[in-house]
């Protein structure tokens, strides 16, 4: 916000409204926070909610004259130079977006900081991606992740046939369904194999992908296995099926190290499903050039 109003400020006509720096001082309480974090004493707890205080003071002081000169511009009392009109412009529609995302990051930070909530309802974890969640998988190694959630379906050849932002963290119990629906409406009929990870196990899904016509559904099932479950999870067209599935790791990282899926780099929620099908779309013309590649090889030796 400080960046903002000195925008407008140096691209404005003289007047008598005078923009306070507040960054230098921000930055020192960001450093007394990460030092007192780092101290498990109660004197340090103490610091730590001191700083905490501090600086959300400084964020209220920013957001207010942020306001106050938003309102002068709007009566006319502060008018932008010609040449820098479209800086002018700009600054004001930035922080125009960013102040009510800014006083939803300060309630939240009293609330958790001075009250233990830790759980406050439409939490922001960025200003510049507000549209992120935490990711909860239950890997040891990662137990929180933040970003966004794209459920992939892939279909014979290495060809990603459908793909599905989700709206915040869904179990992937819940995504199975949805997938076979989408195949069906895309294709006209019902996959003849269909999997997934254990994570997508559950009876009723196995139900379901049989009612809509699938042959033979490959969900390993989770917890200890009775005889006849087990049984037929080592037949022979289920532990196919599992390493067919297995390839899909594979492509999800050649997806993020390859075509670029580790991170977004459009901004919002339409940016990042716009980010994400570009990079499947670019995944897609390289699978397609290599099975027609394939095909045309395997007609030569067969020739």
């Amino acid at each position: 916000m400080n960046r903002y109003l000195q925008r407008i400020a140096q691209g404005c006509h003289e007047s008598e409204l005078r923009i306070v720096d507040h960054a230098r001082a921000a930055k020192h309480r960001v450093l007394e926070i990460g030092r007192a974090v780092r101290t498990l004493t109660q004197a340090g707890q103490e610091q730590f909610k001191q700083s905490y205080k501090k600086l959300i003071g400084l964020s209220r002081r920013v957001k207010v004259q942020a306001g106050t000169l938003l309102k002068t511009l709007k009566n006319g009392q502060l008018v932008a130079r010609h040449e820098a009109f479209f800086q002018v412009l700009a600054a004001e529609t930035s922080l125009k977006h960013y102040l009510p995302l800014v006083e939803k990051v300060l309630i939240q930070s009293q609330a958790r900081i001075f009250q233990a909530q830790t759980r406050h309802p439409d939490k922001i974890l960025s200003l510049f991606e507000p549209n992120s969640v935490v990711i909860r998988k239950g890997k040891a190694h990662k137990p929180n992740e933040f970003g966004r959630l794209v459920r992939i379906d892939e279909v014979e050849n290495g060809l990603i046939s459908n793909y599905v932002v989700a709206p915040g963290n869904l179990c992937d119990q819940q995504q199975w369904v949805p997938a076979l629906q989408a195949h069906v409406e895309l294709f006209g009929q019902a996959p003849r194999l269909a999997a997934a990870d254990r994570g997508f196990w559950s009876s009723a899904n196995e139900k379901a992908a049989l009612q809509l016509g699938v042959q033979q559904v490959v969900l390993p099932a989770c917890g200890r296995l009775s005889p006849s479950r087990a049984a037929r999870q080592k037949e022979r067209w289920f532990r196919r099926g599992q390493g067919w599935r297995a390839g899909i790791e594979a492509r999800l990282s050649t997806l993020k190290h390859r075509f670029g899926m580790e991170r977004a780099l459009y901004t919002g929620e339409i940016g990042f499903e716009r980010h994400v099908g570009w990079c499947i779309i670019a995944h897609n013309l390289v699978a397609m050039s290599r099975a027609r590649v394939k095909r045309g090889n395997a007609r030569c030796r067969s020739g």
